[in-house]
């Protein structure tokens, strides 16, 4: 009996499509059977992933013919039960009518056209090794059927917790082709808070990168008791414990696993089931776990990848940034493996410097940076500006002004350059290029936090505009998108096609909660009923807690979050991130800043400068280069932020004094402006726990944090 034959028998719950409450099914793509017995394909050289065969010696096959839809009965578009699926929020026209897809389908339709080509690029003893998207497959089934024998259940979590590798993609993929629920951990998580991811999704394995990781998870062993089996994917195990397994061994475990009890199980899966789980940072109270749907990660990575007009087999991007977060996860695995593109794995230190070399070798047609790697590159780039000779920098000055002034009109539409344009390209900005690795880079994204106006005129400055992306988790990633025919500064971009935009409550100026609707949406979050309806309304809307506004051309400008916002005794609410990213534009020794000011008498700031960054991440007392001239400028000679907190510098604090003048000078009324604030003598980082794993700023831990420091400004 086949596959689809067992199916069919043995699942009485499949419907055909339909539409939002629309009569009717969708059109079915059939998929043909992929042999994958070309050895004469396989890449060239050594390769840390040989070629993965069966009981017999023969390579694997892909097994599967049918490609058709398959969803399984469901009345309701929300769920908190990892194994309930929900109704799916189609369109009757467009890409919201576009039939849903699992997994499996996506990936096996790259693999049908798109076999031969690269998709996965990790360094070994410092040489490039590569997987095409067949021998990707192939080792997607072997990991599947190894978790299958190690004892994963359906539904059941498999948590990665580790730097971004191969072994990462195909644990993921893995996980979810054997019916589990593929969950990220923070690699920054305290083994506490790894424990509550696992035992939250009763992961049934955990694979861990290196010894660091597998320490964390040997410390809260005994508090998971769904835990079968941890499997380790860097490096020999320090010691041989029961239960705990290399990668090579975890990949030979499943040999005595049919391939047909495999292809049941990849059959029965259903697109409007959940298949991954992305947990929020816990910023406030616990993570939730958020229930992704089959849908939502093949829908969106279709229709991110469609509106940004990327082409098949064309896209290389370097991954980075945590794959336990959604942005990198669904631009780095799901829209890559959707277009065939090549993923290139960076180093684990890449955010400690290594990063830029990765680059430059690399040469993305893409790249995804959070505000704080902009900033990164804008700082160290004028370090570098400062050291120039007086020719250079005048010649620099003189190619940014037209720089911007190219940019603004490329962003008006405006197709025509200023005079000057051809030589400044052809002197600096493709040189600056180059020197970035972005030199083959067609569209530069920024998102996960905010980015000030500052950064976002530098780069246009240099001729390479970033584009906005705005989205949660809870919307498999993007919701707004930007692009190179679409773009505001300042503004997150146009709604992804196909799905929609509302702004509730709307105040008089047009301001109101952003609210989604569209196949993106979570299904919920995972055994929290309460929270889930906190997030999805009674029509299946979902509020984001952010509010923003739409101008005539219906871009989306972010305006402020509703929980961050601060509500002074006086009753005026006032949002933060417009008066910190002021004044960090009028004071560029200032690294970070909160306004603090919730049910008090007037607003006040906890500010940080600009100090380096020793190996393990941590914040030093160090100056940056650019900090060290600023002082300069202001005649002072410091190189410690100590130095200056001890002496209270005048001019420096003479300098942000000013500074905050300026920016209080422009509020529209008398309880925005800032009339107290301190230097922290540390800066804000992820290591501490100011910082999320995208440099998102925590308000409530910094706020505990720091709460002598707050309440002094009061007198209490």
């Amino acid at each position: 009996m086949s596959a689809d034959e067992c199916i069919s028998q043995s699942d009485s719950k499949e419907i055909p499509v339909s539409g939002n409450d629309t009569e009717g099914s969708v059109k079915t793509e059939e998929y043909q059977t992929v042999a994958l017995h070309d050895s004469k394909n396989q890449p060239n050289g050594d390769c840390s992933f040989p070629v993965m065969k069966n009981n017999t010696g023969d390579e694997l096959a892909i097994p599967l013919t049918t490609g058709d839809v398959r969803l399984a009965q469901a009345q309701e578009l929300w769920s908190t039960a990892g194994d309930k699926p929900v109704k799916l929020r189609m369109e009757t026209s467009g890409l919201g009518s576009e039939p849903p897809m699992t997994i499996h389908q996506m990936f096996l339709a790259t693999v049908q056209k798109y076999g031969d080509y690269p998709a996965l690029r990790a360094k070994k003893d410092g040489t490039w090794v590569t997987l095409t998207y067949k021998e990707y497959y192939q080792h997607a089934r072997v990991a599947a059927k190894s978790f299958l024998k190690l004892g994963l259940e359906r539904f059941h979590g498999v948590g990665i917790l580790g730097f971004n590798s191969p072994e990462w993609f195909i644990a993921d993929v893995g996980c979810i082709l054997a019916g589990g629920l593929a969950t990220g951990i923070y690699t920054t998580n305290s083994p506490e808070a790894c424990q509550y991811v696992a035992h939250n999704c009763e992961a049934n394995v955990l694979v861990v990168e290196n010894n660091k990781q597998l320490i964390k998870i040997l410390q809260v062993r005994d508090q998971l008791p769904h835990l079968k089996a941890i499997v380790q994917y860097k490096g020999e195990l320090e010691q041989k414990l029961p239960n705990v397994y290399t990668w090579a061994e975890f990949m030979k475990l499943g040999a005595n696993v049919p391939d047909s009890e495999l292809d049941v199980l990849i059959d029965s899966q259903k697109a409007n089931e959940c298949c991954t789980l992305i947990y929020t940072s816990g910023t406030t109270g616990n993570p939730k776990g958020v229930m992704l749907s089959h849908d939502s990660i093949t829908w969106t990575a279709s229709a991110a990848g469609r509106m940004i007009n990327l082409k098949m087999a064309e896209e290389e991007l370097v991954s980075y940034l945590p794959l336990s977060h959604v942005a990198a996860q669904v631009q780095d695995m799901w829209i890559c493996m959707r277009f065939a593109g090549i993923t290139n794995f960076a180093e684990p230190d890449a955010l400690k410097g290594s990063l830029a070399n990765t680059l430059r070798e690399v040469r993305p047609t893409s790249f995804l940076g959070v505000p704080r790697v902009w900033e990164k590159m804008q700082e160290a780039m004028k370090a570098v500006g400062a050291k120039s000779s007086v020719t250079k920098k005048k010649i620099g000055d003189w190619a940014k002004v037209i720089g911007l002034k190219a940019s603004y009109n490329a962003m008006n539409g405006d197709s025509s350059v200023p005079w000057g344009f051809t030589l400044a390209n052809a002197l600096v900005f493709k040189n600056v290029r180059k020197a970035l690795g972005l030199d083959r880079c067609r569209i530069c994204f920024t998102g996960a936090a905010p980015i000030t106006k500052d950064t976002l005129e530098y780069f246009m400055s240099l001729y390479i505009p970033l584009f906005e992306l705005y989205g949660m988790s809870e919307s498999t990633g993007p919701h707004t998108i930007s692009w190179a025919e679409g773009y505001r500064i300042m503004s997150c971009g146009k709604v992804l096609t196909g799905c929609k935009t509302k702004l509730d409550k709307p105040d008089t100026d047009g301001t109101g909660e952003i609210c989604f609707w569209g196949r993106h949406v979570f299904m919920g979050y995972l055994n929290m009923p309460e929270k889930t309806e906190e997030a999805l309304d009674a029509d299946g809307w979902l509020h984001s807690g952010d509010l923003g506004k739409h101008d005539k051309d219906d871009f989306l400008f972010i305006t402020g979050r509703i929980k961050e916002l601060i509500i002074t005794a006086g009753g005026e609410n006032v949002a933060p991130v417009p008066i910190e990213d002021a004044l960090k534009e009028e004071v560029s020794i200032i690294s970070n800043i909160m306004l603090v000011g919730d049910k008090k008498k007037f607003l006040s700031m906890l500010l940080t400068l600009k100090c380096n960054i020793d190996d393990n991440g941590e914040p030093t007392d160090e100056l940056t280069p650019l900090a060290v001239e600023y002082c300069r400028q202001h005649g002072v000679i410091a190189s410690k932020v100590s130095e200056i907190i001890n002496k209270k510098e005048p001019a420096i604090y003479k300098a942000i004094q000013e500074g905050i003048d300026h920016v209080n000078a422009k509020a529209t009324s008398n309880a925005q402006r800032v009339q107290k604030w301190t230097i922290l003598p540390r800066d804000f980082s992820i290591s501490g726990g100011e910082l999320g794993p995208t440099m998102k700023l925590k308000r409530p831990v910094v706020s505990k944090m720091y709460e002598e420091e707050i309440n002094k400004f009061y007198g209490e």
